[in-house]
């Protein structure tokens, strides 16, 4: 995946004005690689100078409301594992936790509570269940009124050698953020400000020295970003330099051995590849969270090669490791060289990061590439993660995976364990970072410009209620099953007219877009990969039709064997094979650290092994020059819960053509064999077989052999 570098400044291709005398109001219409940065949006609060303008403004919590598919994901979650952790994790459990008590003291007290909090608080605001926004209560206001004499607060984590574990406070700023935008409780502010002269003062030789904390200080700084542009106090600044100064460098390249941060691993046989020395970590979430942190700060140095090393940091990752459908690597633990075939795996906590850090990148560089890969771990990925009922989930998710159980599958996979295994608490991370997935997802649906307008960032059905132009607000609803329909309908719903402009992606795999301003056809031409930018007085009822048609593509990973994955639009696809669940003990095929609350009734959270009942080891038959002969795409009906992502439900098939592989099998790890380079000659005999989106198959081949 080679990704072309834009810089920040705005570079504005001015494609029509037309005047929509039908509406007898005039209509600027443009299309933008950005907004224009030159102006500061006077409704939310966005950088102060010395910082970069960014491109993009987030919203507060609460001002989307999410409808559709993405709904039922969140009550899903509500229902489920995200909704009951704080019943059933150890980690969890108020009694003697260090996170609730006066001291700072516990047994219970790391990173797992505001791992859960992120996600479960911001749940409990989108959804307005007040349920959990009081429960998130009690663990946020433990730690505001908990923040000690020095300005230090939560679990007391100091070192013998006088340094500190400031990992789990960066996690815990981020529920404090969504917290002041809910509610503007000032008490946020005062924590922070005080904490953070705590973390200037502290001991330069000390501060961040710890593994997980150095390599990730880039979440800090966006801290220290965001209380900056709230109080404008000067000595954030110079915290700011001190966090990037003691944080990883993930700018630098060419280390050697002794200086990558990771546990390293090769495969045995080969040589260690020149190209390992370029990436300061490989740790698959400390990459997924850690690759933008030049790019924050980039923001303060308003350097152009802190931007771009964020850019080569995943170009990097993806050349080596992410030739495979989906959007994410092969880094099941640790992205190890010699182990970069599709059954390579990714954490789910790596790709709920990835997804946060995409929002990041988005808002920071104004690229829409951002919300475009955002969208492929949406649709593709994260699904795939977890149980259609969000009751369990696994730590590893691979493109190519035919098997999900308790056994032991390394070296084939990073770890020793039973880590492919959907289980409700089998890890101390993934069972809590889990959370914030989908609600971050839906609190970006929809960013502020530097313009006092409104930009669709991320396509699905939503309300968003915003302030624009001379502070007036409004409300846009967005009607859609996208991606699974190529309609999009936008709605004004306003007092009276407002004028302001509405920012619309083009997804960059959409060649064919078209729009409609209360019925009329903007008539001029639209670019995939950019924004059309509407400009016009809106008057209540106004409405926009956006559509995106789909085309069949057929991507060819040169790098990982020739293999090939079948695209339609955004959605990925994988063959369709049919899963046999079965139900096991969840502690018996839990990961070793695993911790439950006293008396919890662990039949009501089974683990799940999901076996394959049909066969899997198909290549692609397909003429290249003619997709739609080789395809056939099938529209169903939408499912009645609304809930697209299961091998039955998924609205949308393509009848393919394969031939088996009797060579392809398990392998000794009884993973998935890995591929083989094609074209494949197979003497099988040619059979229909149907492909169903990767995102509804939990058992899948999404990267096919090619058969001669």
């Amino acid at each position: 995946m080679k990704l072309k570098l834009f810089l920040l400044f705005t570079l504005v291709i001015t494609i029509s004005t037309i005047g929509c005398q039908s509406n007898l109001q005039k209509t600027n219409i443009s299309v933008v690689d950005r907004p224009n940065t030159h102006s500061k949006n006077s409704n939310y609060i966005s950088n102060r100078p010395p910082l970069q303008p960014s491109a993009f403004i987030k919203l507060p919590v609460g001002s989307i409301q999410p409808e559709g598919w993405l709904k039922v994901y969140l009550e899903k979650q509500r229902d489920g594992l995200t909704g009951n952790l704080g019943k059933i994790s150890a980690w969890l459990q108020k009694e003697d936790n260090a996170w609730l008590s006066e001291d700072g003291t516990g047994t219970w007290g790391w990173e797992e509570v505001p791992y859960w909090l992120k996600g479960y608080a911001n749940l409990g605001y989108i959804l307005d269940d007040n349920k959990i926004i009081d429960e998130a209560k009690i663990w946020l206001e433990a730690t505001i009124t908990g923040q000690r004499k020095d300005g230090n607060f939560g679990p007391k984590s100091f070192r013998k050698d006088g340094s500190m574990d400031f990992w789990g406070n960066m996690i815990m700023l981020y529920c404090l953020q969504s917290y002041y935008e809910y509610s503007g409780d000032e008490r946020v502010i005062h924590l922070m400000t005080k904490y953070f002269k705590f973390q200037l003062d502290f001991p330069e030789d000390k501060f961040l020295t710890l593994y997980w904390q150095k390599i990730r200080g880039g979440d800090n700084l966006h801290s220290v970003m965001w209380l900056y542009n709230r109080t404008g106090d000067k000595f954030l600044l110079d915290l700011m330099e001190k966090i990037h100064r003691n944080t990883a460098d993930w700018t630098s390249r060419g280390h050697g051995l002794d200086q990558i941060h990771c546990r390293k691993e090769k495969r045995k046989g080969t040589e260690w590849p020149e190209w390992f020395g370029d990436q300061i970590d490989w740790h698959n979430v400390n990459h997924a969270q850690g690759f933008r942190e030049p790019a924050q700060y980039f923001l303060l140095s308003g350097k152009r090669k802190h931007l771009e090393a964020s850019y080569e940091n995943f170009n990097i990752m993806r050349k080596y490791f992410g030739q495979v459908p989906g959007g994410m690597f092969g880094a099941d633990e640790n992205a190890r060289p010699g182990y970069d075939d599709p059954r390579q795996g990714i954490e789910t906590c790596g790709i709920v990061e990835q997804l946060n850090s995409n929002q990041h990148m988005l808002r920071i560089t104004g690229d829409p590439f951002w919300a475009d890969h955002a969208e492929e771990l949406a649709f593709n990925t994260y699904p795939a993660a977890t149980m259609p009922d969000f009751r369990s989930l696994r730590y590893i998710t691979s493109p190519n995976m035919v098997l999900c159980d308790h056994e032991n599958h390394h070296p084939g996979i990073d770890n020793n364990g039973p880590f492919l295994m959907m289980n409700p608490f089998s890890s101390r991370c993934c069972q809590h970072n889990h959370a914030q997935g989908w609600p971050y997802y839906a609190e970006n649906l929809w960013m502020a410009t530097p313009d006092d307008g409104l930009l669709a960032a991320l396509y699905s059905a939503s309300s968003v209620t915003a302030k624009v132009a001379n502070g007036k607000k409004l409300t846009i609803k967005q009607t859609t099953n996208y991606p699974f329909e190529e309609n999009i309908r936008l709605q004004i719903k306003s007092s009276g007219p407002v004028g302001f402009p509405l920012y619309l992606r083009i997804p960059a795999w959409c060649n064919k877009a078209s729009i409609k301003i209360n019925g009329e056809v903007i008539d001029e031409v639209i670019i995939a990969g950019k924004y059309v930018r509407i400009e016009r007085v809106w008057s209540n009822g106004d409405n926009i039709v956006l559509e995106f048609p789909m085309e069949l593509e057929v991507k060819v990973w040169e790098k990982n064997h020739n293999s090939a994955s079948v695209y339609y639009g955004p959605i990925g696809f994988s063959l369709k094979i049919k899963e046999e669940y079965k139900r096991m003990d969840s502690e018996e095929t839990a990961i070793g650290d695993s911790q439950w609350q006293k008396g919890v009734d662990k039949t009501k959270w089974p683990s799940w092994e999901i076996h394959p009942a049909s066969a899997w080891n198909y290549g692609l038959v397909y003429d290249a020059n003619n997709l739609k002969k080789s395809f056939e795409v099938v529209k169903g009906s939408w499912p009645a819960d609304s809930f697209p992502f299961t091998t039955e439900a998924a609205p949308i098939r393509i009848k393919a053509k394969g031939k088996k592989i009797p060579k392809w099998k398990l392998d000794e790890h009884k993973l998935c064999g890995e591929l083989m380079n094609s074209p494949v000659i197979s003497n099988e005999a040619t059979e229909e077989i149907e492909l169903i989106p990767m995102g509804a198959a939990r058992l899948r081949i999404s990267a096919f052999p090619v058969i001669k």
